[in-house]
């Protein structure tokens, strides 16, 4: 969920150059010091994100929706999974406004701490059978609540890592943000995993499924600690204010800049919607048609966690070699030829299911490897900070947040074709938002 913004021209802190506004006071500060707070931190958003997720397959359709059979129950849990990307921008409008106030490191500990606070809660929610209705109230309200902290969450530290990146490895930089992707999927099925067949099935669904919500508050104190130890330091600060790395109205920053945030969002849309159509989507089918044991799933999709770490390295150096653009574009073409082959692997056997995950894995880490950052370049510097934000915000709402609902919903109504027809009006819109961006910077030149 991070958006790399992309800074043409001189890098005014690159190592050995000095600043183009006179600041030459600070140390210098390696690329890579910022990748490991810009992975850390990653990471640990996306582990909270994929245990709820991962919960709504194996969890939540017997806990909370006990009333239901095993496909409503998934699908209303996958209702309660959106409402974080609904509320995501709400936390970007609102933690902007509060960075400018009392600054950066204040609403990033504010953010994490509800964060934390919000996923703890989750783990305290009691049963559908212990307090009725209100246990599906109060998740839906942790889980917005969980959003609106991941829209606070954004540090800048995606951008000020393209600001020091050297200029022809920005593709390779671009990519280490997204490794928080696959690294935080791979944990938490890791978790379930070891929960799934050390516990009996009562033990599972009676507390075994809270663990990894405690743990996941565990992995957020440390990952504050780790953004905070980067972004309240005097260098930091000075590198961040000489990009003008600086909070914008959000009111303003749709006013003047709104089309790129919307060209922005649609240019990666093949890639988010791939996103959950390969992580919980699989996962959510193959537990309701009872094709194969979860663990065996749990697995395939782990392995295929490590193979999305592989493709997103690649993506580095295929972007620096051909250009970001040139590779979101080849990888949403990969990505429309796979959907037309969604019906055949997933409702082929185990083998033809697994091959689907893996291969989805594969292309989704060559394609989520830079579809951050690739068409934000387009934002006027001194609105890049919240531009990048905001983009990323919009992007997670179109692309991924009701791609398992309307995934699962429509295949069972219409067939796996449907998943196809998704996917693939994903790709068209990825390729029609890179075909404006391009028009549009050759309209500037």
């Amino acid at each position: 969920m991070t958006t790399t913004t992309h800074y043409p021209g001189p890098l005014p802190s690159a190592p050995g150059a000095a600043p183009a506004d006179g600041h030459g006071g600070h140390a210098k500060v390696a690329p890579g010091e910022i990748a490991v707070g810009v992975v850390v931190g990653r990471a640990s958003e996306y582990f909270d994100f994929f245990v709820f997720g991962i919960a709504c397959v194996l969890v939540f359709p017997r806990v909370l929706f006990p009333f239901e059979g095993p496909l409503q129950g998934t699908i209303w849990s996958f209702v309660i999974f959106s409402f974080a990307f609904i509320t995501r921008p709400i936390g970007t409008a609102v933690s902007m406004a509060i960075q400018r106030r009392w600054g950066r490191a204040t609403k990033l500990t504010i953010a994490l701490f509800t964060l934390g606070t919000a996923t703890v809660g989750m783990a305290f929610v009691p049963s559908y059978d212990a307090i009725g209705p209100y246990s599906i109230l109060l998740l839906s309200l942790f889980r917005c609540i969980q959003g609106v902290a991941f829209g606070g969450s954004w540090d800048g530290l995606p951008s000020l890592l393209a600001l020091n990146a050297p200029p022809n490895r920005r593709g390779w930089y671009s990519m280490l943000g997204q490794l928080g992707a696959p690294v935080g999927f791979a944990v938490a099925s890791a978790l379930f995993l070891f929960l799934h067949i050390t516990l009996t099935e009562a033990d599972f669904l009676a507390w075994g499924w809270r663990y990894p919500f405690f743990v996941a508050f565990a992995i957020n104190v440390v990952a504050l600690f780790a953004r905070l130890r980067l972004v309240v330091t005097e260098e930091y600060t000075q590198l961040l204010e000489e990009g003008e790395l600086e909070p914008i109205g959000v009111g303003e920053m749709v006013r003047e800049q709104g089309y790129n945030i919307f060209i922005g969002a649609f240019a990666a849309l093949a890639s988010y919607a791939l996103f959950h159509l390969v992580t919980v989507f699989p996962l959510s089918w193959i537990a309701i048609k009872a094709s194969q044991e979860i663990p065996q799933v749990l697995i395939v999709q782990i392995v295929g966690a490590f193979l999305c770490i592989l493709g997103v390295i690649f993506s580095g150096m295929l972007a620096d070699r051909i250009g970001r653009r040139t590779t979101l574009g080849v990888m949403a073409v990969a990505i429309s030829l796979f959907a037309l082959m969604t019906p055949w692997l997933l409702d082929g056997g185990p083998s033809a299911q697994n091959v689907f995950i893996l291969l989805g894995f594969v292309l989704l880490g060559l394609s989520y490897g830079q579809a951050s950052g690739t068409v934000t370049a387009n934002f006027i510097r001194r609105y890049r900070y919240t531009g990048a934000a905001l983009t990323t915000d919009m992007a997670w709402l179109v692309g991924a947040a009701f791609a398992p609902l309307v995934a699962l919903g429509l295949s069972v109504r219409f067939g796996l074709v449907a998943v196809s027809v998704y996917l693939l009006s994903g790709t068209i819109c990825t390729l029609l938002a890179l075909r404006i961006n391009k028009a549009l910077e050759t309209s500037r030149d």
